[in-house]
């Protein structure tokens, strides 16, 4: 044992494909076909309906650990996995007796067992990822338990108030298409079109106009997780992140298919072409040229830069949704940064932030990311986060949903065994990879990719597609089918969807070499401290941070120097922030501080109590810290409130509110407020106004910002309701305003 740590500690960061009975060896653990060890750590496979570990977790951890898995349920009705490897087959068993568990008497898919109900995003990847075949009936339930009143899909609950601060509910648009070409319902179909589009249409007016997708980074929904500590909720819904926007793109495709079965061509085009300017902005403004992936999300307040950080999910969506072209989902597997344990949710790592999201692996987005590697014909990328998928599940002997990167244990800020889109996601690492499986609209496709070090024999009995039950075999390994046979006579590689009855497939591989890319194998890392900056006597001043090699100075989003000292003259207007870096990594960005004149009109109103019927968290006294005589206070009866400014001089202006919202935590709950803003009558966008605590309505602050060009003299700034401004919660969209604020940008050198 004392000689298989040494070995395994001098494999350093890289990893190689092992021969024989060994598939995989990193810096952190060894895979092998019955086994898989870590450090001192052993799991078996004594069957292939039995797993065993010797892990021990973190002590003084809350959530129970399994050391054994024994089969429970009756899994025979579902696809039967036969091959030499004995554990994959047992992890592949482990997979399916508890997606058996997950299904709830209502039939509708538990996010797991710590987590009862149904989860917008959870749900709908897993439906991605296997449930939509696996579980078709409980699949259809589930999403529509996600469908709002209003015909809308729910966003879940999230930072400050969920929708439009999270954004990503357009998932479910996603995952129900795929429950059609699974099915050929055409009544499903049916369903989800008005959905989808109603849904759409009200995203298009608030969270995107035909670039980036406004808001939360999808699915990574605990703000100080993996934004910096000074961003506000109302910053959040301002940013604009790489997976969301691939999200808004995947479900625009979505809508323009549906569209053209129905006849409807001209809603199919306008569908697409919304897809692709989404897609060209992602391409435009987040690729990464020096790094080779996208960036995570823009954020900042009037101007935006980029967060360097590598998010593998985003990354990986990118590469199965087209948005990435074949030559940049390449680079991706390529560059995306990858540990000994495998890929981060994001990387570099945030400090002192404790695993969850920060500094952790999932094993449902790294099995989208091992497809992502199969897909872009990454062998050695593929077999790592196959890798990534296999370790934790034998080890914990469950399907747990998360894991610290530093060390493989499970002690994040919560976790649960049994979780639906992990146990999606290793159903899928069997299904999509290895045996290829592709679902189309009207057939399905096969194209296997099998890493030569697990080139063996494997058969797929029981596979249901529509009417027909397929026995399914694949020997060999590469990503070159030398042969494929539909009961025993040649056939192109797929079956048609009017196939019925029972039918064997054989697919001989090539037994190619696939020809070599590299992974970018890296210590996990954490960036510095982000720096606290303040303007003071003409200049930008921040607090040293402890080791950084130096900082990086910015206006309106645009390095102006980098320096070694503690300040920078601001003899310009301007917006400024400063970064910190050392070792070719930076720091989020300091919080941005302007130094240009800030005009402030207070809103007609002289209210000091609130009176709607919206609030149920209402003070008893009076609300202070608004800066007038009182606010105007909006809920869905409120008339449109204009305010009059007048401006000095021609130009470009932001435009905000200053506001306060006490439905809510900023964590969670479905009360953010939303309201259109005109000026003059023409309509610029939406003043989001998410919750900041629960009762907290003498804590104000500020909304995003608009960007509105204006000729000198005086013009009229409307507030209002309109459809597209209805929040999740559909009761209470209800907030104070207290001021409007402008703000000349003047010079931006853009």
């Amino acid at each position: 044992m004392k000689k298989l740590f040494f070995l395994i500690a001098a494999a350093a960061i890289g990893a190689v494909a092992m021969p024989a009975e060994e598939i995989l060896t990193t810096g952190a653990y060894t895979w092998s076909k019955d086994t898989v060890r870590q450090g001192s750590f052993i799991a078996t496979a004594p069957s292939p309906f039995e797993i065993r570990s010797t892990y021990h977790a973190q002590p003084g951890y809350g959530f129970p650990v399994d050391s054994v898995w024994k089969l429970r349920n009756d899994i025979s009705k579902y696809p039967q996995l036969k091959t030499s490897d004995k554990l994959q087959t047992a992890v592949y068993n482990m997979a399916l007796d508890e997606m058996v568990n997950a299904v709830e008497p209502d039939t509708t898919l538990r996010t797991g067992k710590e987590w009862s109900g149904v989860w917008t995003r959870d749900v709908s990847y897993s439906i991605i990822l296997s449930m939509a075949y696996m579980q078709p009936e409980a699949s259809m339930v589930s999403l529509r338990r996600k469908v709002s009143r209003a015909g809308t899909i729910i966003q879940d609950t999230g930072s400050g108030g969920a929708w439009p601060v999270s954004t990503d509910r357009l998932i479910w648009a996603v995952a129900a298409y795929e429950i059609y070409k699974v099915t050929g319902d055409r009544q499903w179909l049916e369903y989800i079109y008005p959905v989808i589009r109603k849904s759409l249409e009200a995203d298009a007016e608030v969270s995107h106009t035909g670039g980036l997708v406004k808001g939360e980074t999808s699915f990574i929904d605990w703000r100080t997780q993996s934004y910096p500590k000074w961003m506000q909720m109302s910053d959040i819904y301002n940013s604009e992140a790489l997976g969301t926007s691939v999200v808004h793109a995947a479900a625009l495709r979505v809508l323009a298919e549906i569209a053209s079965e129905m006849g409807d061509k001209k809603l199919s085009e306008q569908s697409a072409e919304a897809a692709k300017k989404i897609e060209d902005a992602i391409n435009d403004e987040l690729w990464l040229a020096d790094k080779g992936y996208y960036a995570m999300y823009n954020y900042g307040r009037d101007f935006s830069i980029l967060n360097p950080r590598a998010e593998t999910l985003g990354e990986s969506l990118a590469i199965l949704y087209g948005v990435a072209s074949p030559e940049r989902a390449a680079a991706i597997t390529e560059n995306n940064p990858t540990t000994p344990f495998g890929t981060a949710i994001f990387y570099p790592q945030i400090p002192d932030v404790r695993p969850y999201h920060n500094n952790a692996l999932w094993p449902w987005v790294a099995s989208f990311w091992a497809i992502a590697n199969a897909s872009a014909g990454n062998e050695q990328g593929t077999l790592e986060a196959i890798g990534s998928v296999v370790r934790p599940a034998a080890l914990f002997a469950t399907n747990k949903e998360n894991f610290v990167l530093d060390n493989g244990d499970i002690a994040t800020e919560l976790n649960s065994s049994n979780m639906l889109w992990c146990l999606a996601g290793n159903i899928a690492i069997t299904h999509r990879i290895l045996f290829g499986i592709e679902f189309e609209r009207d057939r399905l496709v096969f194209h296997p990719f099998v890493p030569k070090a697990l080139a063996a024999t494997r058969t797929l009995n029981g596979f249901p597609y529509r009417d027909a039950v397929l026995d399914i075999t694949v020997s060999g390994y590469g990503n070159k089918i030398a042969s494929f046979k539909l009961d025993g006579k040649k056939h192109e590689p797929f079956v048609p969807s009017t196939l019925r009855g029972k039918h064997t497939i054989d697919i001989v591989m090539a037994d190619n070499e696939i020809a070599p890319m590299k992974v970018n194998h890296v210590p996990n890392r954490k960036t510095l401290p982000t720096p606290v900056a303040w303007l003071e006597d003409g200049h930008l001043c921040w607090n040293p941070v402890e080791n950084a090699e130096g900082y990086v100075v910015l206006r309106d989003g645009k390095p102006v120097q980098t320096t070694r000292q503690l300040s920078y003259p601001t003899d310009k207007p301007g917006e400024w922030q400063v970064i910190a870096f050392a070792d070719g990594i930076e720091t989020f960005a300091s919080e941005p501080r302007s130094n240009r004149q800030v005009l402030v009109f207070q809103m007609p109103g002289e209210k000091t109590a609130m009176t709607s019927s919206e609030v149920s968290d209402a003070p008893s006294g009076n609300i202070e810290g608004y800066t007038g005589n009182g606010f105007v206070e909006l809920d869905h009866a409120t008339a449109p409130v204009t305010v009059t400014v007048d401006v000095p001089a021609d130009g470009m202006y932001s435009l905000a509110a200053r506001y306060a919202n006490g439905n809510g935590p900023i964590s969670t709950r479905n009360k953010c407020a939303v309201r259109s803003v005109s000026v003059d009558g023409k309509v610029y966008g939406v003043f989001v106004m998410p919750q900041r605590g629960s009762a907290n309505w003498c804590d104000w602050g500020m909304t995003n910002r608009l960007h509105v060009p204006l000729k000198a003299g005086k013009h009229n700034i409307t507030i209002s309701f309109r459809p597209t401004d209805e929040n999740m919660n559909l009761r209470t969209n209800h907030a104070l305003v207290d001021a409007i604020h402008l703000s000349p940008l003047g010079d931006t050198n853009k």
